[in-house]
Order: structure tokens, then C-alpha cells, then sequence
């Protein structure tokens, strides 16, 4: 499959294929006649990419990302760290947007209070 394909099917924007690439990491891509050919193996990892992208992670946190996720060596536990890291940024935004949630309740209390006493 050539690149528009892939970006056509799996909603993959051409940017995202374009800095894969870039990062020199699609070994298994070839280059034929003028065009990258992707795999399965290579859709496996774009897959990997959206997701990484979705949960909020950086270009740079990406590719670092799957540079580790292709070393042999002591790399599951670095990728691990990562992981954990991203998901203690979700949960503090998530508890600061609880927070906020009982701000607004709080508010939206107040003014009902406020009309009961009229």
C-alpha cells in the first residue's frame, strides 16, 4: 500500500506518514517505483503512533517512544516510564477537571439557593 492509500484507509493524516518516515525507523518500507510501500508491520507501528498521539504524546515523545519500542536492550522498562509518566499527567488533569466540575456544581447550587430565597 502506497502512502495515500494508507492515509485514505486508515485516517492517518499525511504528516504523520511523512515524520515516520523521517525518523528512519520503516525499515520494511520500501521504496518503489518513486513511492513508500507500507506493510503490515509497518500499519502495526502507524497504529502504535496514532495511539501514542491520541493519549497526547509530543512529535519528539513519539519518536522516542519507538525508537525504544524497536531497541532489544533495556528498553521495556524505559518504555514502561514513559507510559506511567503520561498517564500521572491524564490523572492530574483529570482530578483538576473533577475539581472544576465541583466548582461549577458549587456555583449552580449558590444561584438556585439564591432564587429559593427570593
Amino acid at each position: 500500500m502506497n502512502k495515500k492509500e494508507v492515509s485514505q484507509k486508515y485516517r492517518i493524516p499525511v504528516e504523520v506518514l511523512d515524520e515516520y518516515e523521517s525518523w528512519g525507523l520503516c525499515n520494511v518500507v520500501k521504496y518503489v517505483m518513486g513511492e513508500w510501500q507500507y506493510d503490515n508491520q509497518d500499519l502495526e507501528r502507524l497504529s502504535t503512533i496514532m495511539a501514542l498521539h491520541d493519549v497526547g504524546f509530543s512529535n519528539k515523545e513519539v519518536e522516542q517512544y519507538m525508537r525504544l519500542l524497536l531497541e532489544t536492550n533495556d528498553s521495556k522498562k524505559r518504555i514502561i516510564d514513559l507510559l506511567n509518566n503520561r498517564r500521572e499527567k491524564k490523572l492530574q488533569q483529570i482530578h483538576l477537571q473533577e475539581k472544576q466540575l465541583e466548582r461549577i456544581d458549587y456555583l449552580k447550587f449558590k444561584m438556585r439557593k439564591s432564587k429559593e430565597n427570593e
